[in-house]
Order: structure tokens, then sequence, then C-alpha cells
């Protein structure tokens, strides 16, 4: 389709799932607007927009039941709306490219994880032939970052150094949907992160499926903490973070360049999955209990204030009492600051989804409380030891959902955790730096009660600005499960990968 013929057409991306999928969406919103569409605007209801575009995830339970659920309200819509298109991509459209175009026949385009840059001539051809179009890659045509973007956030943008992942979890079935790991070249990330700062970005996320193997597909071991240096030296980069790293790879090299880079921040996010060794065994995680806390014990004796998070999975086939509380020894140990904690379920496709030993959900609810309420304690005893810190906080849009309420702002400190803070008297905006002191901790957040001890206005908050004085097409990309603030980094692709 032209830029003509698409001129004045609106769209609206629903996204679920991991990082990688928030980012695909960015660039989708790229492909999209390039192609002459705009954004729906905000708060419109369900089905006025003209393009509908499902971006799946296929790791979460009951992801299918969610899609066709929500196909199943457009149907209807659609019908009355001649020229109405629905595409649905992503990792579920990877695995079910046979089935959606059967169950939801009203659908108009199906594409896959290694061809989102083929969206807007599917949704052409679809109009012009008037009949469903599906196309699923079965390698990527061309890495992510060479298509256009249209991000969400003016000040914190996710650099996508890698997808893929070579790893062979029982549980996951990512690197069946996502592929082998292709690493993109450092020079191109470098590139990429260098424009980004130019355009007024202060923090950036690297990416990938299984984020610190990177340098596997290209001969070197050390590219990963070589990368974390080299945006080191890059003036104007205030924050790197990066998600999700795997503890296999997780080599001293990494915990040096994190803790002698200045701009690293320190903050971990490392998928646990299971504390014992015969569990992680059956998931084919290639570390042990071991292993998992002396790469703990390193990163806190090179960074002492490091916040931790981790992911785990509660119920795995063959799991036994002695087996979870290996798990609650694990995180009694850790002391993570925040635990992303799922109930295993059968994913089609994965080798655990056939194993014996399938565990009662009864069992599996009742471990799984268990677990939350041990994290949720220490995930509060280790935000009151913030209580009385001074900590430069970096303004976030979309962050805090009370704060028009409580006449608040909220943002994210270098450790990554939430913090709502009293609005300043000076004039603040998203990307910007406020000192504050911590008055409370919650379990899942930190509150500044008192005045701010200095605003340092940025070039993120300018570009924020900048952004905001333009003319207005529409709002953001809705999201889906999980939710993701917009711009605030997240804990690393969760459920399943890394």
């Amino acid at each position: 389709m032209t830029a003509q013929d698409a001129l004045g057409r609106s769209y609206e991306i629903r996204t679920y799932g991991c990082q990688m999928n928030v980012h695909d969406s960015e660039r989708l919103s790229g492909l999209l607007e390039d192609a002459g569409y705009v954004r729906a605007p905000e708060g419109h209801s369900e089905g006025e927009a003209d393009i509908v575009v499902f971006n799946t995830c296929a790791v979460r339970e009951n992801a299918d039941n969610r899609l066709y659920g929500n196909l199943g309200r457009l149907a209807p819509i659609k019908a009355k709306r001649p020229g109405m298109q629905i595409a649905v991509g992503g990792c579920l459209a990877q695995k079910d490219r046979d089935t959606i175009v059967k169950r939801a026949p009203w659908v108009d385009v199906v594409f896959g994880t290694h061809n989102i840059g083929s969206l807007p001539v599917l949704l052409e051809r679809a109009r012009v032939q008037e009949e469903a179009q599906v196309e699923i890659a079965e390698s990527l045509e061309a890495f992510p970052s060479t298509l256009p973007t249209r991000r969400e956030s003016a000040y914190a943008a996710w650099v996508s150094i890698s997808v893929g992942c070579n790893n062979t979890c029982t549980f996951c079935i990512v690197p069946a949907l996502r592929g082998k790991e292709k690493d993109r070249r450092p020079g191109d990330i470098l590139a990429e992160v260098e424009t980004l700062v130019a355009e007024g970005v202060t923090e950036i996320t690297l990416l990938g499926q299984n984020v610190n193997a990177y340098g596997s597909d290209i001969g070197d071991r050390e590219a990963f903490s070589k990368l974390l240096r080299a945006c080191g030296a890059i003036d104007g980069l205030e924050r790197v973070r990066f998600t999700s790293p795997h503890p296999r790879d997780f080599t001293d090299d990494v915990i040096s360049a994190m803790a002698e880079t200045p701009n690293v921040m320190p903050q971990l996010h490392m998928p646990l999955q299971s504390g014992s060794d015969t569990v992680l065994k059956a998931m084919r995680r290639s570390y042990r209990q071991d292993r998992y806390l002396g790469i703990i014990e390193k990163v806190r004796a090179a960074m002492p204030d490091a916040a931790i998070s981790t992911d785990i999975i509660v119920g795995f086939p063959g799991e036994t009492e002695e087996d979870f509380e290996q798990t609650m020894h694990v995180v009694r140990e850790a002391r993570f600051a925040q635990a992303f904690t799922f109930q295993y379920s059968k994913r089609p496709g994965t080798p655990a989804a056939e194993m014996d030993g399938q565990i009662p959900k009864e069992v599996v609810q009742a471990r799984y409380e268990r677990l939350v309420a041990l994290q949720e304690e220490i995930s509060w005893a280790e935000n009151k030891k913030q209580v009385g810190r001074t900590l430069d906080v970096l303004v976030a849009e979309g962050e805090g959902r009370k704060d028009d309420a409580t006449h608040r702002l909220s943002g994210r400190a270098p450790d990554n955790r939430l913090v709502h803070f009293a609005r300043p008297a000076e004039p603040v905006r998203p990307g910007d730096v406020v000192e504050v002191e911590i008055t409370y901790a919650a379990p899942h957040h930190l509150l500044a009660e008192g005045p701010a001890k200095g605003v340092r206005r940025t070039r993120a908050g300018d570009a924020w600005e900048r952004r905001n004085a333009a003319p207005q097409k529409a709002s953001g990309v809705m999201l889906g499960l999980p939710t993701v603030g917009v711009p605030a980094p997240l804990p690393a692709v969760t459920g399943g990968c890394a």
C-alpha cells in the first residue's frame, strides 16, 4: 500500500508478553506510519481503529484463549465496517500459523516473528485480493534494527543486540519460535545508541533472549562485557541496563564491566527458575544452586547496593516438597529485591508438557502462595533499607497510576526501584532527574514525601518536551500482559526465556 492509499487510516497495536515484543511493536508502529497510517486516538472504543494488530505471546498460560477471545469480540464489529483489517503476529502466530485463520476466518493477515517487516505489504495484498494472507518466515529476514521505529519514549529506549536463543530449556517454546541466536555487529549497536543519545535519549536497555550470550555468534566470549564498557564511553548516555542474562553465561568479566562502568546501573535481573538441582537438570538449565548463589555473591561483592530480581517457576513436573524447599532456600539466601513468580503450566510443543509427574493444581497453588509470601516479606525488608537514602530518580511517564490524585510524580532509581515523590514546585518533565530522600518503603515501591533536594533539567526532558509540543497523531501502543510502564526498563523476559 502506498502512503497515499493508507493516508488517514488509523491503527492500533495490542502487545502481549515480553520486552522483545514491546520493542517489535515499536518497529510495527514505525512501519505502519511510514506507510501512511496514523495512530488511533487514545481512549478510542474497541474496533474504532481501521487496522488492529495483535502482537502475541506463546509463553503465558491461556495465551491462545486470550487471543481468540479478543478476535471474537472484533468479529461483529468488523462485519459492520467494510475495510477494517485485523492482523495477528508474534510468537503465537509463529506457532499456530495454520490454525488462526481456520479458527478466526475474519483475520486478514498472519505474520511471524521473523518477518514483521512484511506487515504493510501483507495488509495491502489482503485488501486487494480480498482473502487472508499468511506469511511465516522460517528464519530472520532482516535484523529488526534495520526497520523504521516509532519509539514509545523520548528519553529511554530498547536496543536489541541479538535475537533468538540457543538454549533448550524443557519448559520454553521461545527458541522454536524466535530461532537460533543471531548477534548484531557491535558497531551497528553502538551506532544506534549514539543516534538515540543525539536525539535526547539518556537511558537504554540492551535486549536479547539471552543477552549475556552475546558474542557466541561472532566468536568473542567477552563481547558483552566489551559492549557494556563501550556504552560507558558514549557521552550523554546516563543509564545502561540489560535484560535478560542466563546464569550459564554470566562471567566475571561482565561483573567487572558492570562495577567499573559508571553508567551501567546497579541492577541485575537473573532468572533462577528453580533452586533444586534435580529440577534444574530436568529443566535443562545448565547451572546448579551453588553456581547461581556464587554469582549473586560476586555481584554483591562488586556492587553492594545492586538490586537483584529473578524469575521462578513453581510446580515444574516432578517437583517434590524437598525440591520446593530448595527454591525457598535460594530465595532466603539471595534476598531478591523482586521476584516474578509463575505457576508451571503446560506449553504445547515443549518437552516438559509430556513429562511424568505433573503436579496437582492445588499443590502448585499452595507452594506458590508460600513463595509469594516469603518474597513479599524479603522485598519489603530490602526496600526498608532504602529509607533515609538520597536517590536520583529519572522521572517517568505512565509509571504512577495514582500520581494525579496524590499530587506526586514517579520514576526509577538507579537500581530500577520504583519511587513516588512529592511534586516539586518547579516544572519537571519526564526524562528530568529529581534528587529525593526516601521516607517510606512498601514491598513494591518507595516513597519520598519531603520536598525535592534538587531538580536537574536534562536533554531527555527537552526531547520529551519537543515531542509533546509537536502535533500529536495519537497515543502510544496499547499493551496487554504484562503491564509495561512506559518507558521504564523492566526486568527480563519472564515465564520462560533466559
